[in-house]
């Protein structure tokens, strides 16, 4: 097996870690291989909280994909989530330089790289200049201008930019577990190819990933993506809500929600009731499935009516035709997709990864989405390099080679 062929996505929640491995068939389809999953600590709401504990987490899942794949594991994809991660617009205006006025790769190339010009926060660095139109001279919105002549080339782009400190301290992480980095990607960005396809991309959608202390949201239209949020509420404040309001453990409200968990109450009746102790020899008392559905319910209503005010934000709220995709461990809710079509006002339904093959049941799971989309937007990057389209070879690790990178390869454990 050429380890050329394999590409390896690593997803650093803030409860969960997950890898995936995929292999690259002569045919060209991805075939997961293996993966692994384990209780992520020392990272909170997608930032590093503690390089030892994270380095340690991440490292032990490694070991476990590792011993299932037989392969060791060198590089690779890693997402990059949080509330600090902001996008902004930019253009970027360049003169052509040819004679005859044809443009090449790489003037569409320098007309990205100019679009980074554009001022950041302070102790900021672009993670992603994503490509949504060009200008040539008086022509307006071309998608690819490669060919075209002209004297004037303008790219409008998406920043997608995020803390320095972040950044570094989960590359940091990474580089002491012995691993490269392929590439640093903004995580929602990487669900979205799991989970959408390009129909609905050119149609209007928005896709919300719920995460443990997260919730990540992106908005797609005629095939570009519009605005990507990450808001500071996700699957676990569900559990703390349950563990207030059912006067129990984090851990028995956490096993309530996964047994029982529904966000609708029309069908439930009054009178069904959970056990505590038969959950936990500790717990007594009962509750009702009616009063669990209520509570589970407040929450996600909280969850999709903050993402919506997001997408009132663009004016895309109920005007999305391809409605709205729900992906991540938080969205197995029972009665979750009911919920956010009252919210959204929009179609709504649970999304699946696509796009590869696997004979292995738990990565076909919502919460392995973001990891199969770091997959898939390494084999895109891998097929496009030095290309454009969503996957810009304008990333935070390319500017991480030479000195820097290996100063961080210097400290690994």
């Amino acid at each position: 097996m050429s380890k050329d062929n394999i590409i390896t996505g690593l997803d650093i929640g803030s409860t969960t870690i997950r890898i995936v491995v995929a292999q690259i068939n002569p045919d060209g389809r991805i075939h997961i291989i293996g993966g692994a999953e384990g209780p992520s600590e020392g990272v909170n709401k997608g930032v590093v909280t503690s390089i030892e504990d994270a380095v340690s987490s991440i490292s032990a899942c490694l070991e476990r994909a590792e011993r299932m794949t037989g392969l060791a594991i060198e590089h690779a994809y890693v997402g990059i989530s949080g509330c600090d991660i902001t996008s902004q617009e930019s253009r970027g205006v360049i003169a052509v330089a040819k004679a005859d006025g044809e443009i090449k790769e790489d003037e569409v190339e320098r007309a990205l790289e100019a679009a980074q010009t554009v001022a950041t926060p302070p102790n900021y660095e672009i993670i992603h200049v994503l490509p949504h139109l060009f200008n040539v001279d008086t022509q307006k919105n071309i998608k690819d201008p490669v060919g075209m002549t002209g004297v004037r080339l303008e790219a409008e782009t998406q920043i997608i930019e995020g803390p320095s400190s972040q950044i570094k301290n989960l590359t940091k992480c990474i580089y002491r577990t012995g691993v490269d980095i392929d590439d640093l990607v903004f995580s929602i960005l990487a669900t979205a190819e799991a989970v959408l396809n390009r129909r609905q991309k050119e149609l209007g959608v928005a896709v919300v990933n719920i995460g443990g202390s997260t919730t990540s949201v992106a908005v797609f239209e005629e095939g570009d993506t519009l605005t990507t949020h990450v808001l500071p509420i996700g699957a676990n404040h569900i559990t703390a809500d349950l563990a207030i309001g059912l006067r129990t453990s984090i851990e028995v409200a956490e096993q309530i929600k996964l047994e029982y968990g529904t966000a609708i109450t029309p069908n439930l009746k009054a009178r069904e009731e959970i056990n505590l102790a038969e959950i936990s020899g500790g717990e007594d008392g009962v509750v009702t499935k009616k009063h669990l559905a209520e509570i589970i319910g407040a929450r996600v209503e909280e969850i999709f009516t903050m993402a919506d005010e997001k997408l009132k934000d663009i004016d895309r709220s109920g005007k999305l035709p391809s409605g709205v995709i729900l992906t991540g461990g938080g969205a197995k809710l029972d009665g979750i997709a009911e919920v956010a079509k009252k919210v959204f006002r929009l179609p709504a339904s649970l999304g699946y990864p696509t796009g590869v093959v696997s004979a292995i049941d738990k990565m076909n799971d919502l919460s392995f989405s973001t990891a199969i989309g770091l997959v898939l937007w390494g084999k895109q990057m891998r097929e496009t390099i030095g290309g454009r389209g969503s996957f810009s070879p304008f990333s935070f690790v390319s500017k991480l080679a030479g000195s820097v990178a290996r100063w961080f390869k210097g400290l690994r454990v």
